[in-house]
């Protein structure tokens, strides 16, 4: 494991165990507070800046001692300008500094000021990025443009006044780097700390991976922390821009925090909030789409935890839903759910294959539908849902070469998986992967028993994020961006490609684009299915079946967390090519091998 990474994920155990949250408000609040406070479910860690990637200092003269933001800080003001960092405006000039937390963050940022040339508050303006060249980016919000960012959600670009002597946080949002700039003329302020406040769910990585492939274990821990980072109040897209529930994009966070962190409220939290802001006849999102996704992601999250009571509070909807989809798909396999169609964003030119990968969607969403009702005892909504499969086998439309549509067919059993995968999925290795449904190439690639293939699309597409300098993955990525790209970290040298402004497109144009997206985590649910082979069987994870797939791998271990406890798998190829398996589990979870 990188040491960087690991001390990170150390030393944040560490800071947040022990943690407790205020259940109740001191006594001088009165009876009038009843039902109106909340405890904040999250903790705060702060983190001091690892390096000073840039800074304006005109003459030699404008920026002082900036190494002195560097160290351990204690979030006390005091009096003077002993070691700190001095900032000097003149009454032409300004300066200026940019910092390099290390990781991708969600949260905000705390500045501990000493003396200032002044009494008043002097202005700065503060700038969040997922990327140097976004720190040092112009905001416009009126149009989406190339090589312009966004605030339009989570405000990135700020001018505020700053007091003397003081401490003052300002910024909710996801960034890595904070770039300060002094606006106040002929001013000296003295910066003693400019500490990144890290706001996290606090709660521990029952799962893990590990294998003499160092690549695919940051590609692992990466992937779980970038969904961290998105289990805010619910569980959302992107930490810096939508910051909404969206049903299609949490499938793959979902099936991610099973494998990281077992059961978490926020799943169950954030399904029933979605029922409550799209009740039938609407489709989640407006998007019929992830109307499919919600029942998708009920029947996998039951397998893993067992929890009927959920099912049956959803059990309502989940039989109108069944009976809304029925409603428009007539005898003839014509369906008629919504004018648009949705897969991702990169499939959306194709218009032929994302009309094939939708109706494989609905198979297969349909298909969990069956499965949900035999649990919850519906046959008339099962029948429904059977029915709805029925007439959709009448009319199997041509994928058109498109990967995303390939992979849903083989998913949900249209399409044989090694014709899918022979004829589109795996032409061309990373070529035409996406970050959202890259998950599920990499699954009908496992469907078709190309692992191999599979690991060598994970090393060079999600690994060739981490080349670029990602510490989260991203809204989209197209390995062709990387020829003659600058990596995110650092200044894009000239006749370089900028490879977070110039690139982007549809809703996520330039630095608009999210270097911190939840669909994107589909690696790391993978390699635990795939490669440590871990497979539920039984509801509540009572009975797994562990199948290792190493491809060129020598070793692999790690550990799944089921509700009875974790199990803890090691598989290790012998001098003739056999796999040697060492299994511990809960006494309550039976293993099949």
């Amino acid at each position: 494991m990188n040491r960087f990474i690991f001390f990170f994920f150390t030393a944040l155990a560490v800071l947040t165990c022990g943690v407790c949250f205020a259940q109740q408000l001191p006594p001088v609040f009165g009876s009038e507070y009843q039902g109106k406070t909340q405890p904040d479910e999250l903790s705060r860690i702060f983190i001091s800046p690892q390096r000073i990637v840039w800074k304006y200092d005109g003459d030699g003269s404008l920026v002082k001692n900036e190494t002195a933001l560097l160290k351990q800080g204690d979030s006390q003001t005091i009096l003077g300008a002993a070691d700190m960092c001095e900032l000097r405006s003149t009454a032409n000039e300004t300066p200026s500094i940019l910092l390099d937390y290390g990781k991708e963050l969600h949260g905000g940022l705390q500045l501990v000021f000493g003396s200032s040339s002044r009494r008043e508050p002097s202005l700065v303006r503060i700038r969040f990025g997922e990327s140097v060249g976004e720190c040092n980016s112009q905001t416009f919000n009126s149009e989406w443009k190339v090589g312009f960012a966004t605030d339009d959600h989570a405000k990135r670009d700020i001018v505020m006044e700053v007091p003397r002597d003081g401490l003052i946080e300002i910024g909710n949002t996801g960034f890595r780097f904070v770039r300060l700039d002094l606006l106040q003329k002929e001013t000296t302020v003295h910066l003693k700390e400019a500490r990144a406040i890290l706001r996290i769910r606090d709660i521990p990585y029952l799962g893990s991976f590990r294998s003499n492939d160092e690549r695919l274990n940051q590609i692992w821990l990466t992937g779980a922390y970038t969904v961290h980072l998105n289990m805010q109040e619910y569980l959302w897209d992107g930490i810096k821009r939508d910051r909404l529930i969206w049903l299609g994009d949490m499938h793959p966070e979902v099936s991610s925090i099973r494998t990281v962190f077992g059961y978490n409220d926020i799943i169950p939290n954030t399904l029933d909030k979605s029922c409550e802001l799209y009740p039938l006849p609407q489709w989640m999102n407006g998007m019929s789409a992830y109307s499919m996704w919600y029942l998708i992601i009920h029947y996998e999250w039951y397998m893993q935890n067992g929890d009927l009571a959920f099912l049956q509070k959803h059990s309502d909807y989940i039989k109108g839903l069944i009976s809304l989809i029925d409603s428009r798909i007539d005898e003839n396999g014509e369906e008629h759910l919504a004018p648009s169609r949705f897969l991702d964003w990169p499939s959306s030119p194709n218009e032929t294959g994302v009309e094939a990968g939708y109706r494989a969607l609905i198979v297969w969403a349909m298909r969990d539908a069956v499965r949900i009702c035999d649990i919850l005892g519906e046959p008339a909504s099962a029948s429904i849902a059977r029915n709805c499969i029925d007439k959709l086998s009448h009319k199997v439309k041509n994928h058109n070469d498109l990967k995303q549509a390939a992979a849903l067919m083989a998913i949900a059993g249209i399409l044989d998986p090694a014709k899918a995968c022979d004829e589109v999925v795996s032409v061309g290795g990373a070529k035409g992967f996406s970050t959202f449904y890259g998950y599920y190439m990499l699954q009908a690639q496992a469907l078709a028993g190309q692992y191999q293939q599979a690991l060598d699309v994970i090393r060079q597409y999600w690994g060739g994020m981490l080349d670029m300098g990602a510490t989260t993955f991203w809204e989209d990525f197209d390995i062709e961006w990387m020829k003659n790209a600058a990596r995110l970290d650092e200044i894009t040298p000239q006749g370089k490609k900028d490879i977070h402004g110039d690139f982007g497109a549809y809703c996520y144009p330039g630095y608009r684009h999210s270097f911190c997206h939840g669909w994107s985590s589909g690696p790391t649910a993978w390699m635990t299915q795939h490669i440590l082979g871990v497979e539920i069987i039984e509801p509540g994870c009572k009975v797994l079946k562990i199948t290792p797939h190493l491809g060129d791998l020598e070793w692999v271990e790690g550990t799944f967390p089921t509700p009875h406890g974790v199990v803890s798998i090691s598989h290790r190829k012998q001098a003739d090519g056999k796999i040697k398996t060492d299994i511990k589990a809960p006494a309550r979870v039976k293993i099949i091998k």
